[in-house]
Parts: C-alpha cells; sequence; structure tokens
C-alpha cells in the first residue's frame, strides 16, 4: 500500500517526477515534427501549461521554506 503523503511532499513529487517527465514526453513529440497543425499547436500549448504549473509549484515551495 502507497504511503500517504502531506500536501507539501505532493507537490514536491510533481514537481520532480510528474512534470519533468509530461514535459519531456510533448518535446520529443514536438521534435518529431507532427504534420498535424492541430497537434502540434495543443503540444505547444501542454508545454506551456507545464511551465506555468512547475513555476507555480516553485514558488509555493518556495514561500513554505520561508515559514
Amino acid at each position: 500500500m502507497p504511503r500517504l503523503r502531506n500536501e507539501r511532499q505532493a507537490l514536491q513529487h510533481e514537481l520532480r517526477e510528474e512534470l519533468p517527465a509530461q514535459l519531456t514526453a510533448y518535446q520529443q513529440e514536438l521534435a518529431a515534427g507532427p504534420e498535424d497543425e492541430t497537434r502540434r499547436e495543443s503540444l505547444e500549448s501542454h508545454i506551456r501549461r507545464i511551465e506555468k504549473r512547475t513555476a507555480d509549484l516553485e514558488a509555493r515551495l518556495a514561500a513554505w521554506a520561508e515559514i
């Protein structure tokens, strides 16, 4: 059974594990040059969303470190 995490640990896990894996996958697919313009735009949007989420998590975790 997986260990339960508190909110800070969950955010750290998302920042260290989940988001980088998603970002890598989207970047690799984008680098492969999708022929479909809509898919390319979707990948670029996903990448921007992940970058924004990463910045948000870094700011939230930094605020916790100041407490």
